[in-house]
């Protein structure tokens, strides 16, 4: 029953790793474009879903403006800075975006102050429910994997079968030959970042719904966000799928097994500590591994 829970922890958190690392992936893979920033967008959907839940009352208008907030913040970032940098190399685009970080983290302090904000769940998302076998899980956990199922599923569909997907895709491939093409190569970036961030700061306001929404909560994400990219490979929807399910479940497995294990050989206490540490880690040899077998990532082109 214990690791019943724990992969359904796991799978909850990969589809939160997923909806952050998807946004990424598309503008590395697009773009060539390195955004630290990213985790800012996370963020800014955060503090924009508490902000109006708080005000109206509905959790629900609160997810939508996260979507929205996200989503302009990002279009507004990538014509104000962003396609500055396209032609830039990945030092100046690091420093630049880091510059964003801190504009993000001290205007949200400026905003909303320095301590954390709380979400109130509608009752219709709180409890428990009793999955076979007599397992207790909270509901809005499950909700947070339907979500994340349901945005992989859109991604796909929005890549393979429309003709903005084909646009997004050839843009990767060739952007040279797509605007040659008579493809405006600006706003298709637009749309892509401003895409990203919507992803971004959906997956923030419904972590925030869980957690807390504080300023910096999107800098520790994004490094798991970077891994999951590398694993999966650059610029693939799948591979961020995929890797960001095997993230989850090896540091959520991690935690609660490793402790466990190693009681057997040292102390409670030590072991408990030892064992998170130990989980931590586990996600970067995975990903170590992942790149000694295939440099290019699990579903990444190959160069």
């Amino acid at each position: 029953m214990l690791l019943a829970e724990q992969a359904l922890n796991g799978l909850q958190y990969g589809m939160m790793l997923f909806l952050m690392a998807a946004g990424l992936t598309l503008v590395f893979g697009v773009m060539g474009l390195i955004n630290l920033a990213h985790g800012s967008l996370y963020m800014t959907g955060a503090f924009a879903c508490a902000a109006v839940a708080a005000a109206t009352g509905s959790f629900w208008l609160g997810l939508v403006a996260s979507l929205a907030a996200a989503a302009a913040a990002g279009a507004l970032v990538e014509v104000a800075v962003i396609r500055r940098l396209y032609a830039r190399d990945h030092l100046d685009q690091v420093l630049a975006t880091f510059a964003l970080i801190l504009i993000f983290s001290e205007g949200a302090r400026w905003l909303f102050g320095s301590f954390p904000l709380y979400l109130k769940l509608p009752p219709s998302l709180s409890g428990a429910v009793v999955l076979p076998g007599g397992l207790h899980y909270p509901l809005f956990r499950l909700v947070i994997i339907g979500f994340g199922a349901a945005v992989a599923v859109g991604l796909w569909w929005l890549i393979t079968r429309t003709r903005l997907g084909i646009r997004i895709r050839a843009g990767e491939a060739d952007r040279e030959m797509i605007g040659a093409l008579g493809v405006d190569i600006a706003r298709l970036y637009t749309i892509v970042f401003a895409l990203g961030a919507a992803l971004a700061g959906f997956a923030g306001a419904l972590v925030g719904s869980i957690q807390s929404v504080q300023v910096g909560m999107g800098e520790p994400v994004l490094i798991l966000a970077f891994v999951v990219v590398v694993i999966g490979g650059i610029g693939s929807i799948k591979g961020a799928f995929v890797g960001a399910l095997l993230v989850g479940m090896t540091d959520t497995l991690g935690k609660a097994l490793l402790p466990g294990l190693l009681s057997q050989v040292v102390e409670a206490s030590s072991a408990k500590t030892v064992g998170a540490s130990l989980a931590s880690v586990l996600i970067y040899v995975l990903m170590a591994v992942v790149l000694i077998m295939r440099p290019q990532g699990l579903f990444g082109a190959r160069g």
